[in-house]
């Protein structure tokens, strides 16, 4: 009897909702803002102006080759087929890295605002984070192994309700002001000032700024992993990478313009920005009510399910291609008929998760520490796999013609640039330390590759004996999905 196989089953928004939800936009925008306005001041939306550029030249490398190849895999194959199969693993190795802490970072994202929330809502103070965090493990993992379709469905539902709160408030602050409201600081008044640089603030720092916008898009690429569950993928997953690259960069201006004008642009409305350890709640609770601040909280709680959902679905499809090819334990390469989730490979993922989280709290780390300590890992080890796959993409396209070769060219430098600042000048004890857990996590994967018996043959014939659909034709001449490319149920 044959191995039950992974389900085509998802549409296009159900693909893009994958994507949307691992970046979690209503999450990135509750952390990620103050960073940028301690660079930039009151033109904190530039970084992000800039970072959704940056992120759009990386993305670019995705979307040609996830239009050519599709596989539960993503960069395993992506790479694997495009460059070489150990260039191919070690992509993947890297991928798996990150999404081995993803999931529990937006667990403990759950644990964060929902602490918050009940704080807001006048419910319990000082809540203790490891029950929430238990309890955002549990709902993940019920979710993930329902199939990939209530998955994706759930992922949709999270992301809609999060980002229509916010929009709330953005659409509050920009109608307050324009009425002739004081702003949190007292100014009063919309202004352009929010694109214009601050006097004497160099072109390094402006970059150095956009990385902390950079990261915010972490996940775009999420998707690829659905290419055995897309319906039609080589055109769905394609445009999934781009829209979510593209709501986000609309989305994350529009709310940084909301925030820096929110809190005010002089002296005094940006130090209000800079110090302030939640602004949409502030900013909420200034301008709409406290309600609004508590519903955000809420908001930012679903956020964080979504994105670890999301992370948990990326990780158990590496870990299945991996065992499929027998690259891993074959046991993990196993689908369940009736969900079609490869049910060991989510199992041992959320165990891994759970590991963490029990680590943290024998431990006695705060919670939010523990956030942004995995956070650190899994990007870094996220942008290594940007680099990765920018650079098969460049040599993929070069084959065809040198001009298609120079937007990953310049992704990969992006990508580059953004893995250097994040290193260098060298960051505070412990963050100086997570680099080299890094450089660990990929020697071993180079160590495995290199040293195990048979190892690379197995990769070799496993990407060559698995689905990994090629489109026989550029992608600029196709204009709809090959036969092949369907289900039998028609495409999306």
């Amino acid at each position: 009897m044959s191995q039950p196989l992974l389900h085509r089953e998802l549409r296009f928004l159900e693909t893009a909702a994958v994507s949307v939800g691992v970046m979690a936009p209503t999450l990135a925008m509750s952390v990620t803002g103050i960073a940028a306005a301690n660079e930039l001041g009151r033109a904190a939306p530039l970084a992000f102006v800039l970072a959704g550029l940056g992120v759009g030249l990386v993305a670019f490398g995705f979307v040609r080759l996830s239009a050519e190849f599709s596989h539960a895999g993503s960069v395993y194959a992506f790479v694997g087929k495009a460059l070489t199969p150990r260039m191919g693993f070690l992509a993947g190795w890297a991928l798996l890295g990150t999404y081995l802490v993803f999931p529990p970072v937006s667990i403990m994202g759950v644990a964060v605002f929902g602490r918050a929330f009940l704080h807001s809502a006048g419910l319990v103070n000082d809540a203790d984070w490891f029950p929430l965090a238990l309890a955002g493990w549990a709902v993940i993992w019920f979710l993930a192994a329902s199939g990939i379709r209530p998955t994706a469905r759930s992922l949709l539902a999270f992301e809609i309700v999060s980002v229509l709160l916010i929009i709330v408030l953005v659409l509050a602050i920009y109608l307050s002001l324009a009425g002739g409201a004081h702003n949190l600081a007292g100014g009063t008044g919309l202004t352009a000032s929010v694109f214009v640089l601050p006097h004497g603030t160099s072109v390094s720092t402006l970059a150095l700024a956009a990385t902390s916008g950079f990261l915010a898009f972490a996940g775009f690429e999420s998707a690829g992993s659905l290419g055995e569950e897309s319906l039609a993928p080589r055109r769905a997953i394609p445009r999934a990478i781009v829209t979510a690259v593209s709501f986000g960069a609309v989305f994350y201006v529009a709310c940084m313009v909301a925030q820096s004008l929110g809190f005010g642009v002089d002296a005094a409305g940006v130090a209000a920005f800079r110090g302030s350890e939640a602004p949409l709640g502030d900013l909420a609770q200034h301008y709409v009510g406290r309600g609004l601040a508590t519903l955000l909280d809420a908001g930012a709680v679903l956020s964080a399910i979504g994105a670890g959902l999301g992370g948990v679905t990326v990780a158990a499809r590496m870990l299945f291609a991996f065992g499929r090819d027998g690259v891993a334990p074959r046991r993990l390469g196993v689908v369940s008929r009736g969900t079609g989730v490869p049910t060991r490979a989510l199992t041992l993922e959320m165990l891994i998760g759970l590991a963490l989280l029990v680590g943290f709290r024998i431990a006695g780390t705060p919670a939010l520490s523990v956030f942004f300590y995995l956070a650190t890992l899994g990007v870094l080890s996220l942008l290594v796999m940007y680099i990765f796959t920018n650079v098969a993409a460049v040599h993929h396209l070069a084959r065809r013609s040198a001009r298609e070769a120079v937007l990953p060219i310049v992704g990969t430098g992006v990508a580059g640039f953004v893995l250097y600042h994040n290193v260098w000048p060298v960051p505070d004890v412990p963050y100086r330390y997570f680099p080299y857990g890094v450089l660990a996590w990929l020697a071993l994967g180079l160590l495995i590759s290199a040293a195990v018996p048979g190892f690379m043959a197995r990769v070799s014939s496993g990407l060559i004996a698995s689905p990994v659909r090629e489109r026989a034709t550029p992608l600029r001449r196709a204009s709809r999905p090959l036969a092949s490319d369907r289900s039998p149920a028609g495409g999306s």
